[in-house]
């Protein structure tokens, strides 16, 4: 069997809310979509090891934030990257609270949807939330983030518990070589790739700079993890 035929399939990228009681927590996903239209209903599927999911199961209900293009990997990697068991994603954000008390963040979201869960499917490591629509709002016009550009043009990679992850081995090979000619390196927290050619714009690297001549107190963009720890690729 092929597996690389499913890597055809495409996907967005949005930030799943919740509220449980007086705790709030999010994370990001890509297997959200809308499967019927009367009633308007939603799923997602959320790794049953996650603080979310355990979240979700109590509360019953669930946000999906809708990410622009402009989203940075900063947002992304506190999302995707970080455990609400340790870190207060929401800490500095700003968000308001859709209609059943699920928080939306504001910036660089396109609009939101809040469910209710009518319905659970378990699928292995995750689980397959069912959610009818009980409140939207659309913010703004742009973009959404699709997880192709999230790859391709952000450069970012899947965390373990994504359902579409995929091991070292297969997502370099779906990296290009560096053009500029100064080799890459792979963080190992995140797998995040710096590929010279490309710098990190976002936070002030050119294209062009190699990884040698990165600042010493630069971090991996999404996992914040230390230069010193990078690996050539």
């Amino acid at each position: 069997m092929d597996d690389k035929a499913l890597y055809d399939i495409t996907y967005g990228l949005y930030i799943i809310t919740v509220r449980d009681q007086d705790r709030i927590n999010g994370q990001i996903a890509n297997t959200v979509f809308q499967v019927t239209a009367e009633p308007k209903t939603i799923t997602v599927c959320i790794n049953k090891e996650n603080l979310t999911h355990e979240m979700i199961m109590r509360a019953k209900r669930f946000g999906v934030c809708i990410l622009s293009t402009d989203t940075p990997m900063d947002i992304i990697g506190l999302f995707g990257f970080k455990s609400g068991r340790d870190t207060d994603k929401f800490a500095g954000l700003d968000y308001i609270n859709a209609q059943g008390g699920s928080p939306i963040i504001i910036d660089h979201c396109l609009g939101y949807l809040e469910c209710n869960v009518k319905q659970t499917v378990d699928v292995g490591t995750h689980t397959m939330f069912i959610g009818d629509v009980i409140d939207a709002m659309v913010f703004k016009k742009d973009k959404p983030l699709t997880y192709a550009y999230y790859h391709e043009v952000k450069k970012g990679t899947a965390p373990k518990t994504a359902p579409t992850y995929r091991g070292p081995e297969e997502e370099g090979s779906l990296q290009k070589e560096a053009a500029s000619g100064y080799p890459k390196y792979r963080c190992p927290i995140c797998g995040y790739i710096y590929d010279p050619a490309e710098g990190d714009e976002e936070h002030g690297i050119k294209p062009g700079t190699s990884f040698n001549d990165l600042p010493e107190d630069w971090t991996c963009p999404l996992c914040r993890a230390p230069k010193s720890v990078f690996t050539p690729v």
